[in-house]
């Protein structure tokens, strides 16, 4: 018969295994390749919608960014996403939506 003390080691063994943390996740496949905090971006092509970088986060509708419009990358997070500052507000865009503009701030 097994001791209390092996099927608390079981029961911690299985609730070990967890995904990696955070801070791992962040490889450089995730960030889009060439964007840094502080380089100018424009959209590659229009999302859906735009979801807002607030702490409580909003869906907004696409066309309040047009295509021509430069904005500015203030972080890159996980997955691919950035965090763009347009005129009209600061929204989380996936990376592969964007392309860098040469010549603008932070180049």
């Amino acid at each position: 018969m097994p001791s209390p003390e092996s099927g608390a080691e079981v029961g911690a063994s299985q609730g070990a295994v967890r995904p990696t943390s955070p801070g791992s996740s962040a490889s450089p496949e995730a960030s889009p390749p060439g964007l840094t905090p502080g380089c100018a971006v424009q959209l590659l092509q229009r999302p859906s919608y735009l979801k807002t970088a607030d702490p409580m986060p909003m869906l907004r509708p696409a066309d309040l960014v047009d295509l021509a419009e430069v904005g500015e990358v203030v972080a890159l997070r996980p997955l691919g996403t950035v965090v763009v500052r347009f005129r009209r507000g600061t929204f989380l865009i996936d990376g592969a939506l964007l392309r860098r503009q040469v010549g603008g701030p932070g180049d």
